[in-house]
């Protein structure tokens, strides 16, 4: 009997702990697997301590064939969903750099954006290779009493090392989301080659 009743408890025991385990795993981030070949997950949580200015990630890893897209040539103003994006600025190895990104429509500038995600523009920055996730922190925000909700958008960064990076603009205006995509170089020759290029069109909406 006493031997049944040890085996009772430890199972139960198991039970609760694996139950307990599965709960807090649950309520702090849910992650499905995905279906490409490789997947990066980064967080982006506030007051998390980071090297560099990149935010903590890990690689997921699923079976597949995985094909990368190449790398799209490097251009100052992008074109999504008939708003023209300029972006003023370059990346800086270990120095922190303004960015500023200038949304137009028609050959008019864009005076009234809405607040998307604490601000009027959401900067996604990746370095190319290992997908490595840059801490970008906007220059205002909506309320503040010093920022206008007017074309030009301010950000701060960081890039770790020189090489090739890809930014991610979020703006929304009309009711929609729309991102546009920028492929930059930090330091080097490369940066001031690129830096001085124009034209392309690349993004989305959604």
């Amino acid at each position: 009997m006493r031997t049944g009743l040890k085996i009772t408890s430890f199972v139960a025991g198991l039970v609760a702990a694996f139950g307990s385990a599965y709960a807090v795993g649950g309520a702090l981030d849910p992650v499905a697997v995905p279906k490409e070949p490789s997947h990066r997950e980064s967080g982006d949580g506030h007051g998390e301590k980071s090297a560099g200015g990149v935010a903590p990630g890990a690689d997921l890893a699923a079976s597949g064939d995985a094909r990368p897209d190449p790398l799209p040539e490097a251009a100052r103003t992008v074109t999504v969903d008939g708003y023209e994006v300029t972006l003023d600025g370059a990346l800086r190895p270990g120095a922190g750099s303004e960015l500023k990104l200038e949304v137009e429509k028609d050959g008019k500038p864009v005076t009234d954006l809405h607040p998307h995600l604490g601000a009027y523009g959401h900067l996604v920055a990746l370095r190319t290779g290992d997908l490595a996730y840059l801490r970008v922190h906007p220059n205002g925000e909506p309320g503040d009493g010093r920022t206008g909700s007017g074309s030009e958008l301010s950000f701060t960064t960081t890039a770790p090392s020189e090489g090739a990076y890809r930014l991610f603009l979020d703006f929304r205006h009309g009711g929609k989301v729309r991102t546009a995509a920028f492929a930059v170089y930090a330091g080097g020759a490369a940066s001031e080659e690129h830096a001085a290029e124009g034209g392309g069109s690349a993004g989305h909406c959604h």
